[in-house]
């Protein structure tokens, strides 16, 4: 299913074109959800994102081109998209290491979720 490159840069420093951004999406994808599964089913950063990598997998499974892709994606280039895949697998990794649904060992200190800080 992958596609054609049909662009020779991504205009961004540092950044190259992805050779098969199908591929390299269907795995972190995988992964994301894999790793998900070790979070309880009532936490509400495991609904929210396996909401939204579900249907970003299939955008990649059912779009081959690069360009309507990133139009249904919705979220840069593609290959920033995979970036930010990477990224959120290392974040669920970290949550799941972290136990964050259990409650707070202690109460949080008044004006803790308060901002600006006065």
């Amino acid at each position: 299913m992958a596609s054609k490159i049909l662009k020779a840069t991504t205009n961004l420093t540092g950044m190259a074109v992805s050779k098969d951004p199908h591929y390299a999406l269907k795995l972190l994808y995988g992964k994301i959800l894999r790793d998900l599964k070790k979070i309880p089913a009532t936490a509400t950063y495991r609904k929210y994102t396996e909401d939204i990598i579900n249907t970003r997998l299939g955008h990649v499974e059912s779009e081959t081109n690069i360009a309507r892709l990133e139009r249904k994606i919705n979220c840069g280039q593609i290959e920033e998209v995979i970036v930010q895949a990477e990224n959120e697998l290392m974040c669920v990794r970290r949550m799941a290491m972290n136990n964050v649904w259990e409650p707070l060992a202690s109460q949080a200190p008044p004006n803790q979720w308060k901002w600006p800080i006065a």
